[in-house]
């Protein structure tokens, strides 16, 4: 066994004694003998919170091949053994072949984040001089006595990031519930008819939910939750209030003029066969080659205002008319649109501009614009789909 006044501090070569160095040596000559640690337990530990520690990726490979040279199970403060002595060669191999200029850097990288020693001999090499008995004297190379020394402080660190993960996982899902159910909220007034702002409504849920960061962290989403409580709250106060009301009588039969706009959204649907235009009737009938799918995955805002699943271009149509006149726009810009463009695309349209929420300014100017440039046959959905799909993408890395 090592005495302490043989056991080598400085490093080999033109390395310099760092003050990190003498403060790891210290806590590791102040852990009691006989302490003992799980050394894969503290390696999961030392992993979970490998951003906390500043420790990059890829040392950790470094870190598990070096413990897989340890022979026991248990690392054990004070123990001889603690001290592993690979050459190169061999912890390259484990290392799953890492070149020999990026080994070192990231063993320097253990030793600068604490989690290592260096044990250099008087020329630089790793190896060990045993007794008669076999018993190693004294060994040269890296001391796992750090992991030892600091796994009460890995284990607190890991335990504190796993609860702050469960609590950002919590708030995620609660928003999420939130969300769907101010959505779903708002869809069933609309449907009912309840004669409030419900445009102003769903402008206020779309300016709460746009400031949701790509990556929100607990803090950020607490406040943003918290608004879109409270206006859930008022939509189901509302909701409650007309649902106590004596159930009225089933609406009539839509007259030409409902048809044209006046009634209530899911009512407003296109009529191209009524044109006498042949060619608008080609337009419009024409099989859909854009997959719904495609559709429903660049656009997957408006299936929460579904009344179930979307599983056809007509139950998109249906769903895009309730949705019309939340964002604004007008009977007469739906009409146009479906009238140019056909009405399967210009649902599809309707589901773009939702999904893209507060970064349109004027839905129904938008909506108008893009009728113009379809009837100038300047204008393709593929694109705007394309689009949607790669922000959703890139916001999900």
């Amino acid at each position: 066994m090592q005495e302490l006044g043989q056991i080598p501090l400085s490093p080999f070569g033109s390395r310099a004694l760092s003050p990190g160095v003498l403060k790891i040596n210290s806590m590791v000559r102040a852990c009691a003998a006989g302490t003992p640690a799980q050394k894969w337990k503290v390696f999961r530990d030392i992993s979970a919170a490998r951003a906390a520690l500043g420790v990059p990726d890829r040392a950790l490979i470094v870190l598990n091949a070096l413990l897989s040279f340890h022979p026991y199970a248990v690392l054990t403060a004070g123990s001889a053994d603690l001290v592993v002595f690979p050459s190169n060669r061999h912890l390259s191999l484990r290392s799953h072949g890492m070149a020999a200029s990026t080994l070192r850097r990231h063993l320097a990288a253990l030793v600068d984040h604490g989690l290592i020693l260096r044990r250099d001999s008087p020329n630089g090499k790793r190896f060990a001089r045993k007794s008669a008995d076999g018993d190693v004297e004294i060994a040269y190379g890296f001391d796992l006595a750090p992991i030892v020394a600091r796994a009460a402080e890995f284990d607190r660190l890991a335990r504190r990031i796993e609860e702050e993960a469960r609590l950002a996982r919590n708030l995620r899902q609660r928003f999420t519930v939130l969300r769907r159910d101010v959505v779903k909220m708002i869809a069933a007034g609309v449907e009912a008819g309840i004669a409030i702002d419900w445009p102003g409504t769903h402008g206020k849920y779309q300016a709460i939910v746009s400031r949701v960061p790509r990556t929100p962290a607990a803090e950020a989403l607490e406040p943003i939750i918290n608004e879109l409580q409270e206006l859930a709250n008022d939509i189901l106060a509302v909701l409650n209030a007309h649902l106590c009301e004596p159930a009225a009588a089933p609406p009539p039969a839509p007259s030409d003029a409902e048809a044209d706009g006046n009634a209530s959204p899911r009512l407003l649907t296109f009529h191209p066969t009524a044109s006498t235009d042949p060619d608008h009737n080609r337009r419009t009938d024409r099989p859909e080659t854009i997959p719904l799918r495609v559709v429903l995955d660049a656009c997957p805002d408006i299936i929460d205002y579904a009344r179930g699943e979307i599983r056809s271009y007509r139950e998109l149509l249906t769903t895009a008319a309730l949705v019309r006149p939340l964002l604004g726009i007008s009977p007469s810009a739906w009409e146009e649109a479906g009238q140019v463009m056909g009405e399967m695309q210009a649902s599809i349209v309707v589901a773009a501009i939702l999904q893209r929420g507060v970064a349109i300014k004027n839905p129904g100017g938008y909506l108008r614009n893009l009728t113009r440039r379809a009837a100038a046959g300047e204008f393709s959905i593929w694109p705007m789909l394309l689009a949607l799909s790669a922000t959703r993408l890139k916001k999900a890395t």
